[in-house]
């Protein structure tokens, strides 16, 4: 008996049957560098999939410490991610890569975004992150992993970013010195904080009372690591009645999420700074600007080098 010609015939995929919605789901559970280099080019429903500018509302792309050794060009895959979400991105994390044009290049063509995360973002200047702001008026969250800054980038940030709730600036900073002007920054521009990490922070109490009067709504408050801060006596008290979730200098680290970035001891010296920067040279630089105060891509076959 000869085979019938539906037998012979190349069973359909199963995944081409569902719903177009639940495809791209589950494609979402994904991340961006896996989607672009993989999942599209599966078959021509999931590239149809992901070519809809709703699937890049939200971008995250991790490098790594050794990025310049992956096999990957995660710039231009970035870029190519923002392009793909036709002005409809509203989250984006960039982990150990990024520099002043790309991040000049996510603000110029994402008006919408509300989040925005950078970690161990070594070639972004404080500079460049202050005209960057200035595209993303909407910005409700900010956190900045191990990011070079000066005050006056906190500064701006809250002046551009007036529906700004949630702030995180984590730093690598050695203690024996003592600097509160970006705990003042905080206090003077961004009244609207609902929640703030400031893990290894130099302020002292002068530059926590200012953020507590500052920032009236503030309900979680991340001082972990921040050993300038003796809450003892009524500033103690102070926070302890006001803020509901409330993490102390000495709280334990373990839920930290980027406790494998190395973490500078206590008895570090200010040449420890891992950006190679001492709070001194924040301070200075600070200073020196009070006085004085587009990368296109050819085709998505250029995200390898």
């Amino acid at each position: 008996m000869e085979p019938s010609s539906s037998g012979s015939a190349e069973a359909t995929p199963p995944w081409l049957d569902l719903p177009r919605e639940i495809t791209a789901a589950i494609l979402q559970k994904l991340r961006t560098v896996e989607i672009l280099t993989t999942a599209q080019k599966v078959c021509t429903t999931w590239r149809s999939v992901c070519n809809d500018p709703s699937m890049w509302r939200r971008v995250d792309i991790h490098g790594s410490e050794d990025t310049w050794e992956m096999p990957l060009d995660l710039d231009k895959i970035c870029r190519h991610a923002v392009d793909r979400s036709s002005g409809q991105l509203i989250d984006i994390s960039i982990e150990y890569f990024g520099n002043d044009d790309l991040l000049l290049y996510v603000s110029q063509r994402s008006s919408q975004l509300k989040r925005l995360q950078l970690v161990n973002c070594y070639g972004i200047s404080y500079d460049c992150l202050i005209e960057a702001i200035k595209n993303l008026p909407l910005l409700e969250e900010l956190h900045l992993y191990y990011i070079y800054t000066i005050p006056e980038t906190i500064a701006s940030i809250g002046r551009c970013c007036p529906l700004l709730k949630s702030f995180t600036l984590n730093s690598h900073r050695s203690k024996h010195v003592v600097c509160d002007l970006e705990a003042l920054a905080i206090a003077e521009n961004m009244p609207g904080l609902v929640h703030l990490q400031l893990f290894g922070n130099r302020m002292t109490n002068e530059g926590l009372n200012a953020i507590l009067e500052g920032c009236p709504n503030l309900e979680s408050l991340d001082l972990r690591r921040c050993f300038n801060v003796l809450l003892c006596g009524d500033l103690g008290k102070l926070c302890s009645e006001r803020i509901k979730d409330l993490k102390l200098p000495h709280d334990s680290i373990d839920d930290y999420k980027f406790r494998d970035t190395e973490i500078i001891s206590d008895e570090a010296s200010d040449d420890d700074y891992v950006s190679g920067f001492s709070d001194m040279d924040m301070v200075s630089d600070y200073e020196d600007y009070l006085e004085v105060s587009g990368g296109e891509y050819d085709s998505e076959d250029e995200l390898w080098y």
